[in-house]
């Protein structure tokens, strides 16, 4: 009986953290397999860790009751209640004021799911805070983060040179659990079911494991481990030829050592910035296809053609002319000055490798997998026209700038102060059920779903804790939470900059690992007041 009684014990004094370190490996490692639809026909389903989660929640709120945790230490608990709030209040409005939602069981029920999903990324926060009471649990909690970079890669690299599984969500059909390979071009996933989501992961990881390599004095052996996890972040960043996310990696490590520049100076900080930020440029430049799609970037000569085409469009004023071929090397441009798109013979967008029809609906819910549906997609689709931003700027880029943003800005429209509500930003018509959202930048997605209450509200967590760590950053003494402190906040920085061209606060998997860190952030922080109090 008193060994169970210890254990009992033992476990009601660390169950929290154990809880934490299994969450750390489970929700980056685990596909994103489905266990049963939420809504039918809906591309979010229920998942395992939903329900892990929900369980988590549970038992902290159980220990909040038994005053085992606190909510008054943790500063994010007011920021985070109050956006809580916000949401509910524009999914509200959404129905009854703005009416932009239709008042029937399926669209409310989806409503208040991407609102009670927000509730479940952001609990991680709380969890994690209570988690960690000591300076070895934060230093095992790194240390399992690390690990997890690592075998993550790994996984990255079977699946683009072994041909290991892939589950991807990037679609309905194929976030129904299918087993994929990657195709010559594809980029990699891992396990995070899309390379958008696995770019930001690994964006946060760098920010932190840098921090930590130059900030704190190391063992050989540890330097070499620490040199093993950033290299294995960064080959992971690479492989998924996200250019977004390099520039969100540059930008965190950047805001990393200026942190670092304060607290040991210039002369220090500036040597390691330009050493690690000409390795990434090199490896950038020789390893993986991300400077092939950064050249697509620098079509000089195609943006000039683009901006011309406008201007003589506003000149013309919709003045018909006959058609003409431009006056070019190029011959296979055809154009005119009406408002039809221009042809393109034989030419694909910088970002697109292969012609593949656009399916008919009757082709597509006829296909049982994916050879299927290629084979179907060939004899009975029709063929894919591009809009001339696409040849200008690329295709991912084009549904940004054509479609994705303006309806964002429409949403904010309808109620500047609370948008028109969760998951309505896609809709072309008020009855219309989308399968899935995205808006590709998370500023104009605040925006338009919760107004700019929401947008302040949201974003000023984030500001929030910038600042609060701006005014700890003389106090805290030690490298350790120092180093670990200053690589969160540049992974949030990071995250900020990556929200710019992808919807990244609501990619599930970095979401999760996103807010458990924001909780291991403040954790430091007061376990760093404490040893400066008792010292």
């Amino acid at each position: 009986m008193k060994v169970i009684k210890k254990l009992f014990k033992w476990l009601d004094q660390h169950a929290l953290e154990v809880i934490a370190g299994f969450l750390l490996v489970f929700i980056p490692l685990y596909p994103k397999w489905p266990l049963t639809d939420v809504l039918p026909g809906y591309i979010v389903r229920l998942r395992l860790e939903d329900l892990i989660i929900s369980f988590v929640y549970l038992f902290w709120l159980i220990q909040l009751v038994r005053k085992k945790v606190s909510l008054r230490d943790n500063p994010l608990t007011i920021p985070i209640l109050l956006y809580f709030f916000i949401g509910f209040l524009s999914s509200i409005s959404a129905l009854f004021i703005s009416k932009t939602v239709p008042l029937e069981r399926i669209h409310i029920a989806k409503l208040f799911l991407h609102w009670a999903r927000r509730i479940e990324y952001m609990s991680l926060a709380f969890i994690f805070f209570s988690a960690v009471k000591t300076k070895a649990q934060l230093r095992r909690l790194i240390t399992i983060f690390s690990l997890v970079v690592v075998l993550s890669a790994i996984y990255g690299l079977g699946q683009k040179y072994d041909q290991w599984p892939v589950y991807s969500t990037m679609n309905r059909e194929f976030a129904k659990g299918w087993r994929l390979v990657l195709t010559q071009h594809a980029r990699v996933p891992s396990t995070f079911a899309g390379h958008y989501d696995f770019a930001a992961f690994t964006v946060i990881a760098l920010s932190i494991i840098t921090s930590i390599l130059v900030g704190i004095k190391k063992t050989k052996i540890t330097r070499i481990l620490l040199i093993i996890v950033f290299t294995s972040a960064l080959i992971s960043l690479l492989l998924t030829a996200s250019r977004t996310s390099f520039i969100a990696y540059l930008v965190a490590v950047t805001a990393v050592m200026l942190l670092f520049a304060y607290k040991k100076g210039w002369l220090w900080s500036l040597p390691r910035w330009s050493s690690i930020v000409g390795i990434s440029l090199l490896a950038m430049l020789f390893f993986g296809d991300l400077s092939d799609r950064f050249a697509h970037v620098l079509r000089i000569d195609q943006f000039k053609e683009y901006i011309s085409g406008e201007i003589g469009k506003i000149i013309s004023s919709g003045k018909q002319k006959p058609l003409r071929v431009a006056v070019s090397d190029d011959l296979s441009l055809v154009y005119t000055d009406t408002d039809q798109p221009p042809v393109r013979l034989n030419e694909l967008p910088p970002d697109v490798f292969e012609n593949i029809p656009e399916t008919f609906p009757e082709a597509t819910l006829s296909a049982t997998s994916p050879e299927e549906l290629e084979r179907i997609s060939t004899l009975a689709g029709k063929p894919r026209t591009y809009s001339p931003t696409a040849f200008t700027f690329g295709l991912s880029s084009a549904i940004r700038f054509d479609a994705l943003w303006p309806r964002a800005i429409e949403g904010f429209k309808k109620n500047p102060l609370l948008g028109s509500g969760y998951s309505t930003l896609i809709k072309t018509q008020f009855t219309e059920f989308t399968e899935a959202e995205s808006t590709d930048n998370d500023y104009l997605r605040a925006l338009g779903e919760t107004g700019l209450l929401g947008f302040l509200s949201f974003f000023g967590i984030l500001i929030f804790s910038l600042y609060k760590i701006y005014l700890k950053k003389d106090k805290i003494k030690d490298p350790f939470y120092s180093s670990i402190i200053i690589g969160i906040s540049g992974a949030v920085i990071g995250m900020m900059v990556n929200g710019l061209y992808i919807d990244v606060f609501e990619a599930s998997k970095v979401a999760y690992i996103f807010w458990a860190l924001m909780g291991i952030l403040f954790a430091a922080i007061n376990l760093s007041n404490k040893k400066t109090v008792n010292e």
